[in-house]
């Protein structure tokens, strides 16, 4: 828990029992949690949360650089404590949400234009849905 602590506090988060919660379970569950998932789970742990203090947490941790949003359907929101560049696939049959690495895209950009991020989302089926698919 120390770890968290002192990563909060150098992001200039002062670390309170709820956000130093919200934040391990970002880094513990690579499942890329929604908001109303890491409420669920916290709940019993924590009685007094509420589910404003874990959208606002997870905003300032967005806002500072600490998580990203990740929107793949336009009604869920995801967050991903893994900010370096990836993208994500999501299975449109069993609902898993996967990290997928390549290399950096070559982009060619109009004349003046600079990126400062990409992002790639990927729906599909995963390896274990195609194969019952495919039977």
């Amino acid at each position: 828990m120390k770890i968290y602590d002192e990563h909060l506090i150098r992001n200039g988060i002062r670390p309170s029992v709820q956000r130093l919660k919200i934040f391990e379970f970002l880094h513990k569950n690579h499942n890329h949690p929604t908001a109303d998932n890491i409420y669920e789970a916290l709940l019993p742990a924590i009685p007094t949360l509420s589910k404003t203090t874990v959208y606002n947490t997870l905003n300032r941790f967005v806002d500072k650089g600490l998580a990203v949003v990740v929107n793949i359907d336009e009604h869920e929101a995801r967050y991903d404590a893994n900010t370096s560049a990836h993208g994500h696939f999501k299975c449109i049959s069993c609902g898993g949400f996967f990290d997928i690495h390549f290399p950096e895209p070559d982009i060619k950009l109009p004349k003046g234009f600079q990126a400062e991020n990409y992002h790639l989302n990927i729906k599909g089926y995963c390896k274990v849905c195609n194969e019952k698919k495919n039977r």
